[in-house]
């Protein structure tokens, strides 16, 4: 009596497994997530970001991917790589304020990125696949979360929406791509080119021998005028003195 009470008892877990199955859907295992990589990026700049979406069932495929890009942290440029035997469909909304690229004013922006599969295109069980994106310039925040929808081939989909959890505090279960974001380092003074140097040496150079030149040009024109003074004195000196000879000479006799 007691194996058999203990035969049903195993009975009915698996029954009970059977119904929540059936009740709940698909579970998928908590051991992979839709991720961007690379993870970390530096503001204002651009950059190519991958979203990996590995499948998770064991017997369904992945059939279409969504990805929502933030609406509190609007991106100016995006741009998709071709994914062979998918199809990519770009949804945009308006942006308020606009976003600036190089000097221009963006007023629309992507809001929303959606790849579906092609025949044999879907991703299997056991394997993934990545979804290259271009994005930028990347906005000042210190992050971006970029929400998921991974759709698979037997209609479950797994919301891939959970926002980060903060530091110490357990993941959630369905987190959402995140992409950390750094503040770009300040631009250093640019140094001065030893060419510049060396022609400020020159104007330098150039400034001390103009004025050694200047002077030396004033001492020889002030010597040439001392000349002419002394000059013009000793010929006054001269004149001078013979009109006193003259003067002093005895007056002539006469016969």
């Amino acid at each position: 009596m007691i194996r058999h009470r203990r035969t049903a008892g195993a009975a009915a877990a698996l029954t009970l497994g059977a119904v929540a199955m059936a009740v709940f859907g698909f579970v998928a295992p908590a051991s992979a997530h839709v991720t961007v990589n690379p993870k970390e990026a530096t503001q204002g700049g651009y950059g190519r970001f991958a979203f990996r979406v590995p499948n998770e069932s064991d017997t369904a495929s992945t059939t279409k991917v969504e990805i929502f890009l933030p609406e509190n942290a609007p991106v100016g440029s995006v741009s998709t790589m071709p994914v062979p035997g998918w199809t990519v469909a770009v949804e945009k909304r308006k942006s308020d304020p606009p976003v600036k690229v190089h000097g221009t004013e963006i007023s629309e922006v992507v809001s929303k990125i959606t790849w579906t599969a092609g025949a044999d295109a879907a991703i299997a069980p056991g394997t993934f696949q990545e979804f290259p994106v271009s994005l930028g310039p990347l906005p000042e925040v210190d992050q971006m979360v970029f929400k998921a929808l991974q759709t698979y081939s037997d209609g479950a989909v797994v919301r891939w929406i959970d926002e980060p959890s903060a530091p110490g505090e357990e993941e959630p279960a369905t987190p959402a791509p995140v992409l950390t974001l750094a503040a770009a380092a300040p631009e250093a003074a640019p140094a001065e080119s030893p060419a510049a140097q060396a022609d400020a040496a020159k104007e330098g150079d150039d400034g001390d021998s103009g004025l050694a030149i200047g002077l030396g040009v004033a001492g020889l024109v002030a010597g040439l005028g001392g000349l002419v003074l002394g000059g013009l004195a000793f010929a006054r000196t001269r004149r001078e003195g013979a009109v006193a000879v003259r003067d002093d000479d005895p007056a002539p006799t006469t016969a």
